[in-house]
């Protein structure tokens, strides 16, 4: 009996690794195709190129297949520091043309004091008035005697004469505002005339401004009063002497440009 022979089967190799291996080579040849089209550097596309192999090797679309993405392009470097540079440059003309304000307006305030000293020598006014230069401002400080009776808000006659000069001065100098304040002391007033403190304070202050405004070279509309009562006190309200500080008028021109570094003078 002869033995029959089982059939012999072929046995095939698995060639399922062959498609990944093709594609990576497709992949590959992609690569040095394109490395070889952009050998001149161009940091535009070279981030394009690198987006789209790090696309095709994470999973996304490949460099060869459609896709509905808008790309994120990058301003090009030499642009954003074209303007940079001019932001930084329009800063700079900004800074100069204020320091310049700043300076002139210096210039123009100290001069207005050392006239203001120099009346103030002259008519023996050094106990009654003073001025004081800072950053912001320049200040006229008028003791309330100089300028009122004892409880009254009537601008003393020789009163007037001051504020006929400072008037004369301050046209001199016609683009800064003025600010025309009254302080009282701490003593409570409740007359006929003025009720409180506040009243008396902002009657003094208007009633002075009226006497500079008086000046026909002056504009109205820089100026402006304010009645602070006895709550700014620049002494102490325990003594005499101190109340007597406190009682006073304040005429302030005020600065437009400030560069924040203290100035001061007395």
């Amino acid at each position: 009996m002869s033995k029959r022979r089982k059939p012999h089967h072929e046995e095939h190799i698995d060639e399922g690794w062959l498609i990944p291996y093709a594609d990576l080579l497709t992949l590959l040849l992609a690569l040095f195709i394109i490395l070889f089209a952009s050998s001149e550097v161009d940091s535009k596309k070279y981030d394009q190129i690198m987006r789209s192999l790090n696309s095709a090797f994470s999973g996304g679309t490949s460099l060869f297949e459609k896709t509905t993405i808008v790309p994120i392009t990058k301003e090009p470097t030499d642009e954003i520091n074209k303007k940079t540079e001019d932001y930084k440059n329009q800063n700079q003309v900004l800074t100069r043309e204020q320091q310049a304000q700043f300076e002139k307006e210096m210039a123009d305030l100290q001069e207005l004091k050392q006239k203001l000293d120099q009346y103030i020598q002259d008519n023996g006014l050094t106990t009654q008035l003073e001025t004081r230069l800072t950053n912001d401002l320049l200040m006229i400080t008028i003791r309330d005697n100089a300028l009122f009776a004892s409880g009254s808000a009537e601008v003393k006659p020789d009163a007037r004469l001051l504020a006929q000069a400072i008037s004369n001065m301050l046209t001199q100098y016609p683009n800064y505002q003025i600010e025309v304040a009254g302080h009282t002391d701490n003593i409570p007033i409740n007359t006929r005339e003025f009720e409180t403190n506040w009243d008396l304070s902002s009657k003094r202050a208007s009633n002075f401004m009226k006497i500079l405004l008086q000046n026909q070279q002056i504009n109205p509309a820089r100026f402006s009063t304010i009645g602070y009562g006895e709550f700014h006190p620049i002494d102490d309200n325990n003594t005499a002497e101190g109340r007597a500080k406190n009682r006073r008028v304040e005429v302030s021109i005020l600065r437009t440009a400030k560069n924040g570094t203290s100035i001061s003078a007395q």
